[in-house]
């Protein structure tokens, strides 16, 4: 029987789940799918405006607008011109319903959770076809499915713990082909993310002016420790590290950064006794702001043109 199974609204820019439909199917095939949710909620803002993944007997569709995704779940047999006609309805409801601004500064799960009310009635009119002759107008979707067809994902594109295992480099441009993550730009840089990046540069210089100064005592004196240039080089290589990421998208980003910060930390610690315990707060606490400041500066959520 062809049917919808379950919907979702979430946001884009971090897969943060706004509201979903209460969900009394338990088996073994759409528990998998709710997974499948789950990776693609978090590269939305990678992924077109519209599209599918075929995941055996079921079908995962969704639609992407003004920074919300809005996703369900059907079987396989369920005809595609409904099943975006669906998400259409869910996605006009909700922006009349709640205003960009409470969905841009919500910070727990569900929170709009009674908008599941309007995703099960919907539900049950879509599931009931005969109820749905005089209420949509099935031949203006299918025109735009014919001019901007779906992007389909496959199972190859989809990994199975860290989301999308390859995207192709090439902008998508309605042939089937999506940017890649490397390429995605950050947000705009804020002033506190600007003090940071100018005091992890500070911190790096005076490592940088420590260390050859450990040199330069090293060649004098002999009995001097060549670890403690190390640790010094070691520093500013870290804060240097710092910068780099809070400018530039990469892979692991967030993980990175507390690799460094941690390196700091370390260095820091090693050289107790060439400092005194201002000079380490200063180097930790600056440390610490930087990456928390990389943190926060996450990447611009951007759908793609399309060439039709």
């Amino acid at each position: 029987m062809s049917m919808i199974l379950s919907a979702s609204v979430v946001r884009v820019r971090d897969g943060l789940p706004l509201s979903a439909s209460t969900d009394y199917e338990q088996s073994m095939g759409v528990q998998q799918c709710r997974k499948y949710f789950k990776t693609l909620s978090k590269k939305l803002a990678q992924l077109p405006d519209r599209c599918m993944l075929k995941a055996g007997q079921y079908n995962i569709n969704f639609i992407s607008s003004l920074g919300v995704s809005y996703m369900m779940l059907c079987t396989e047999n369920y005809p595609s011109v409904l099943a975006f006609c669906f998400l259409d309805e869910l996605q006009k409801e909700f922006i009349t319903t709640y205003n960009m601004m409470r969905t841009n500064t919500a910070i727990r799960p569900y929170c709009f959770i009674e908008f599941d009310n309007f995703i099960q009635r919907t539900k049950q009119r879509y599931n009931n076809p005969r109820s749905l002759s005089t209420k949509i107008n099935l031949a203006d979707m299918q025109t735009e499915i014919k001019l901007r067809p779906p992007y389909q994902i496959s199972m190859s594109e989809l990994g199975s713990t860290n989301g999308f295992a390859h995207l192709s480099a090439a902008e998508f441009k309605g042939t089937g082909k999506i940017s890649a993550a490397p390429h995605q730009r950050l947000e705009a840089i804020t002033l506190p993310g600007i003090v940071s990046f100018i005091l992890s540069l500070l911190c790096g210089a005076l490592n940088l002016i420590r260390g050859f100064h450990a040199i330069e005592s090293l060649l004098q004196n002999e009995g001097e420790d060549f670890s403690y240039v190390i640790a010094f080089f070691l520093g500013t290589a870290a804060c240097l590290y710092q910068c780099y990421l809070f400018l530039y998208c990469t892979g692991w980003r967030n993980i990175k950064s507390f690799l460094a910060f941690g390196l700091i930390c370390l260095c820091n610690m090693y050289l107790y006794e060439l400092r005194n315990l201002w000079q380490l707060f200063f180097h930790v606490t600056v440390g610490a702001f930087s990456a928390l400041q990389i943190r926060l500066r996450q990447p611009q959520g951007k759908s793609p043109d399309y060439n039709v």
